[in-house]
């Protein structure tokens, strides 16, 4: 039995954790959940994440959930991966700033267009702003690649790059030429395609 343990539902956010595990190369065990099937709302799941969301992922005992924070707190506990900014380091606050962007910016972005408002909200009263400002802010990131901190991949590609290639999918991000090239850098790497190839045998179940 391995240390690291993904509660996972194919797809779903969930997969953003599948591929940052497969970027680590550590052994992992899976534990599928069906969200049809409502397996994620049962008793003995809402011990474990009381949100009834995926992923979950147990390592060691220790219970954390949402992407960003698994995939922040993966990188830093094995950082022979080398996909995290050491602590100290100034470039740290970047990293941080780009994983918490996803969830707190890019995300929010994409739901407000797949289900718009009836009236389009005030600037101030959204955490991420403007839709325009923050494809903006991106695709300046990326364009100066080939990665968010430059030549290291990081987990805050894993974050940024997974918002993209999902929004992208449906467009409901722009295909901008910055964008475009990065998610082809992204899924281009064998981690990610490893993932992708595992998340549709798990799906197919």
């Amino acid at each position: 039995m391995a240390d690291l343990t993904l509660y996972h539902a194919s797809p779903s956010r969930s997969s953003v954790t599948l591929w940052m595990l497969e970027e680590l190369g550590q052994p992992y065990d899976i534990k599928l959940l069906s969200l049809e099937k409502g397996e994620n709302r049962q008793p003995g799941y809402l011990a474990i994440n009381p949100m009834g969301k995926v992923p979950a992922l147990r390592h060691k005992g220790t219970i954390i959930t949402e992407v960003a924070a698994i995939c922040t707190y993966l990188a830093d506990e094995f950082p022979d991966a080398g996909l995290t900014v050491p602590v100290g380091t100034p470039r740290r606050g970047v990293y941080l700033k780009w994983l918490f962007f996803g969830p707190g910016c890019l995300e929010p972005a994409a739901t407000d267009r797949a289900a718009p408002r009836k009236e389009e909200a005030r600037r101030a009263l959204l955490g991420y702003g403007d839709f325009d400002t923050t494809m903006d802010v991106v695709a300046q990131a990326v364009a100066n690649g080939p990665w968010l901190m430059g030549e290291q991949f990081t987990a805050a590609d894993v974050v940024i790059g997974a918002n993209l290639r999902w929004g992208m999918s449906f467009k409901l991000f722009p295909e901008r030429p910055e964008f475009t090239a990065y998610v082809e850098r992204i899924t281009a790497r064998p981690a990610a395609q490893r993932a992708d190839a595992r998340d549709k045998a798990l799906a197919s179940r």
